[in-house]
């Protein structure tokens, strides 16, 4: 329990309370290596505090990972409010790069291009 005058961290809520009972959100799951910033638009007044955190922290990117271990959560509530920040047009997420599968021939071409310069040498 916390005296008077003292404020509650993040750390002391349970994350049912933060995310209002939801283990999910109107989007996919946010993967870890999602890189978000803050939009820049201005929070509604009645926001919950680690709502304002995140948009603290997001002042530059910071990967879903990043934001969790700062505001001290787990992941999986951190991706449920930066799904409502996104959601809001506070915060903006750029997804990671996916790795495409490389072909014979792409890597053919390289050992080819790699040789030729050896061969300058």
């Amino acid at each position: 329990m916390s005296r008077p005058g003292e404020e509650r961290t993040t750390a002391a809520v349970r994350p049912y309370v933060i995310t209002r009972g939801r283990a999910g959100s109107s989007r996919d799951a946010l993967p870890l290596e999602t890189l978000v910033v803050a939009s820049g638009s201005a929070l509604p007044p009645h926001l919950q505090p680690e709502y304002r955190r995140i948009a603290d922290f997001c002042q530059g990117l910071l990967s879903v990972a990043e934001v969790a271990a700062h505001l001290g959560q787990p992941p999986a509530v951190v991706q449920v409010l930066l799904a409502d920040l996104i959601d809001w047009g506070h915060i903006v997420a750029r997804p990671p790069i996916r790795v495409v599968k490389r072909k014979r021939a792409d890597l053919d071409l390289l050992r080819k291009v790699l040789d030729g310069l050896e061969s300058k040498l």
